[in-house]
């Protein structure tokens, strides 16, 4: 399959191209059609993603062959409790030449490639997690003195298993806003497991061919992030995140009842590009309404912090924001 040309990708293009992405990921990885759909809508736009699921449910075979299908650098940190900070980003160290002058060179850790699979991400210390969020807020660190660029793509894609939370540190609050998505992953319908089976119990596995590169991922990124979105699907956007707050006077009942805190405005921008890329993806040249409501989960989940009264009963993340969403569409169908 021959890699399309980066400069000035058509919408046409672009379609083809997240086409033959998804099927060349879907030659290794069985269903989850709505994880790789996220997480490439994650890596189009810039973003990361947090990916939770249980153990073995393809969410680091799925991030590695997407690497490779995209022929990007690939990079995995296995998060452990004695990780240090310098494991991730580098570090400083003495370097003698032939000569026998010596001096300070930095060595580059493992967060300087293009896609950064960070497994288990809650098992390190909050001093490791936070070594993450220079990295991807400003795509860049700092050891020393110096500041360090990482390289262009530049994405994380966290996992973490939502069960086993025996010697785990939560992630903070400001690291979770910096994930444009967090991705549930389901466990597979039988249909699905038979086919794992057929595929993982038999001959050498399906790899995926190489159907970009890294200009054609800036490429897509370009086409997407021109997407027009109308002022009120802007002004729609921005609801959607208002009344995640229990404060505001239209605040649902859940919202009002259950929620603590509501999103920051990165949960606007996440709803906003993914609603860009939602709407390529389906054909069509502007974002709207909709393709907002069609991203709220993942672009919202992770941003909203309930009380002690919501955790107790139970209630979801994804309850909360489905009510959200329906009570403007209620709103809007009144008028």
């Amino acid at each position: 399959m021959a890699v399309v040309a980066a400069a000035q990708m058509t919408p046409e293009e672009f379609i083809r191209t997240a086409q033959s992405i998804e099927a060349e990921v879907g030659r290794t990885i069985v269903g989850q059609a709505e994880l790789l759909r996220g997480v490439l809508t994650c890596v189009i736009v810039g973003g990361h993603a947090l990916l939770e699921g249980l153990p073995g449910l393809g969410k680091t075979a799925t991030v590695r062959t997407l690497g490779e299908v995209l022929d990007l650098q690939f990079s995995r940190v296995q998060f452990t409790p004695d990780l240090m900070p310098s494991d991730i980003t580098g570090t400083n160290i003495i370097h003698e030449d032939e000569h026998g002058n010596r001096d300070f060179r930095f060595q580059s850790g493992p967060v300087f490639a293009n896609l950064v699979l960070a497994d288990e991400i809650n098992r390190a210390t909050p001093k490791t997690q936070s070594a993450l969020l220079e990295a991807m807020q400003e795509k860049a660190v700092t050891v020393g003195n110096a500041r360090h660029p990482l390289p262009d793509p530049f994405f994380v894609l966290a996992t973490q298993n939502p069960v086993d939370m025996e010697g785990t540190y939560p992630l903070p609050e400001a690291q979770l806003d910096r994930f444009l998505y967090k991705l549930l992953v389901p466990f597979p319908d039988a249909r699905d497991l038979v086919q794992i089976l057929e595929r993982t119990t038999g001959g050498a596995e399906a790899g995926g061919r190489k159907v970009g590169d890294a200009p054609t991922v800036r490429a897509m990124s370009d086409l997407a992030r021109a997407v027009p979105v109308a002022p009120h699907v802007l002004e729609h956007a921005a609801e959607v995140v208002l009344l995640t707050h229990p404060e505001h006077p239209h605040a649902p009942q859940l919202v009002r009842r259950y929620v603590r805190y509501g999103s920051s405005p990165r949960g606007a921008q996440s709803l906003v590009l993914g609603a860009k890329v939602n709407a390529l993806l389906d054909g069509r040249y502007n974002a709207s309404i909709e393709d907002i409501n069609a991203v709220a989960l993942p672009a919202l989940r992770h941003r909203l912090i309930r009380n002690y009264e919501g955790e107790s009963e139970g209630i979801t993340a994804d309850q909360i924001v489905q009510q959200v969403t329906e009570s403007l569409t209620s709103a809007a169908a009144r008028i």
